[in-house]
C-alpha cells in the first residue's frame, strides 16, 4: 500500500501535528505492507525540516518549495497535492485535521472526485478493505466506514496518532513540478499573527482551561498567572459557554465545536464538564478539576479533583507552583 502523508509547516517550523499523521501512516503500512511518504510544501528552504519525518517513519519526503508556498494557499497547495497524488499513484491520502488541513482535503478530495473520511481517530485495513473510524455524537458512539474508490482521504484528529522516532532518514525528493502564482483564482494578500507568543491550546503539553464558574472576563487573569507559573509550554483553553459569551477567541476552545487537546497535564477550571467539552480533552494525561459542585461530571473523568471556590484555590495553586518551579 502505498500512503501519502500531507503535513504542514507554519513560519519555517514542522507543526507537531505533522509527525503523527507520518505515524499513523507508517504503522498502517507497516501491518498491510508498503511505505508512506510525506509531502512538504512551503519557502525555498522548507526541505531543512525533512528530517523529523523521516525519524517518524516517512521512506521519502516529496519537497514542493516555492517563495509562494511559503505560507498556505488554498488554490496552490490544492492542485500540487493533487498532482503529487496522481503522479504517485497513492491509495491512502492523511491529511491533519486542523483548520488548514480540514480547508486543504475537501479541494484536494473534489480535484480528484473522491470521497474524504474527516476527523477520524482509527484506521486499519482487513483483508485489503481500508476501514476508518470516527466520534459521532459528542463521542458518545463511534462509527466505522470504508471508502469506495481510489485514491481514499482521511483527516485525522490532531493529539490522537502520537508521533514516534523510527531508526531512518527519510530521503529528500525535490519536486520538480512548476509553480506559478499567477494562475491560481485567488491571491493571499497577507497574514496577520494573534499577536500572541502563548503556545497554541491544540499543541500545548499543559493546558490551563476556565469555563464559566469563572464568572467574568475581568478574572480570567487568575488563570493567566497560573499559566504562566507553570511555564512556556503552557497554553490558554476555554469552554464553549465561554467563547459563546464573548470572554475569550474561538482558537483557544476545547471540545466538540473546538479544538481537541491532549496534553500531559489538563487544569479545567469552573467547568461542569458537558459531554461537549469532555469530546475535546478526556484523552488528556492528568486531569485536575477545580469546582465548587462536588457532582460537577467533570469529577468523574478527573484523576485529582479540587472541590471548592475556585478564586480562592486558584491563587494558592499558582503560589505552590511558582515555589515547585523554583526549588523551594
Amino acid at each position: 500500500m502505498k500512503i501519502l502523508a500531507v503535513v504542514e509547516q507554519r513560519e519555517g517550523a514542522l507543526r507537531g501535528v505533522s509527525t503523527e499523521v507520518v505515524t499513523a501512516g507508517a504503522e498502517l503500512a507497516s501491518v498491510a505492507g508498503g511505505e508512506v511518504d510525506a509531502l512538504l510544501l512551503g519557502a525555498p528552504d522548507v526541505a531543512s525540516l525533512a528530517s523529523p519525518l523521516g525519524e517518524a517513519g516517512a521512506a521519502r519526503v516529496l519537497v514542493a518549495a516555492h517563495e509562494a508556498l511559503a505560507g498556505y494557499h488554498p488554490d496552490g497547495y490544492a492542485a500540487l497535492v493533487s498532482e503529487a497524488v496522481r503522479d504517485g499513484g497513492y491509495e491512502l491520502v492523511l491529511f491533519a485535521a486542523t483548520s488548514q488541513g480540514k480547508d486543504l482535503a475537501p479541494r484536494v478530495a473534489a480535484q480528484l472526485d473522491v470521497p474524504l473520511a474527516q476527523d477520524i481517530t482509527g484506521l486499519s485495513v482487513t483483508e485489503g478493505v481500508l476501514r476508518f473510524v470516527r466520534p459521532v455524537y459528542a463521542g458518545k458512539a463511534f462509527t466505522r466506514i470504508t471508502i469506495e474508490g481510489a485514491p481514499a482521504l482521511a483527516t485525522l484528529r490532531p493529539n490522537v496518532f502520537q508521533g514516534s522516532a523510527e531508526a531512518g532518514a527519510g530521503e529528500v525528493v525535490e519536486l520538480s513540478t512548476a509553480v506559478d502564482p499567477t494562475g491560481w483564482p485567488t491571491q493571499v494578500v497577507w497574514f496577520e499573527a494573534a499577536g500572541c507568543d502563548i503556545p497554541d491550546v491544540a499543541e500545548a503539553s499543559v493546558v490551563v482551561a476556565g469555563g464559566r464558574g469563572m464568572k467574568d472576563p475581568e478574572h480570567w487573569h487568575l488563570l493567566e498567572d497560573l499559566r504562566a507559573a507553570l511555564g512556556n509550554a503552557a497554553g490558554l483553553g476555554a469552554s464553549r459557554a465561554v467563547v459563546d459569551a464573548g470572554w475569550r477567541p474561538h482558537g483557544e476552545q476545547v471540545g466538540q465545536t473546538g479544538k481537541t487537546v491532549a496534553p500531559r497535564l489538563y487544569f479545567a477550571v469552573g467547568i461542569s464538564g458537558a459531554i461537549q467539552h469532555l469530546a475535546g480533552m478526556r484523552t488528556a494525561g492528568t486531569i485536575v478539576a477545580v469546582n465548587r459542585d462536588p457532582d460537577a461530571p467533570i469529577f468523574k473523568v478527573a484523576d485529582y479533583g479540587i472541590v471548592g471556590d475556585l478564586f480562592e484555590v486558584l491563587p494558592r495553586l499558582t503560589e505552590e507552583v511558582t515555589k515547585l518551579r523554583a526549588g523551594s
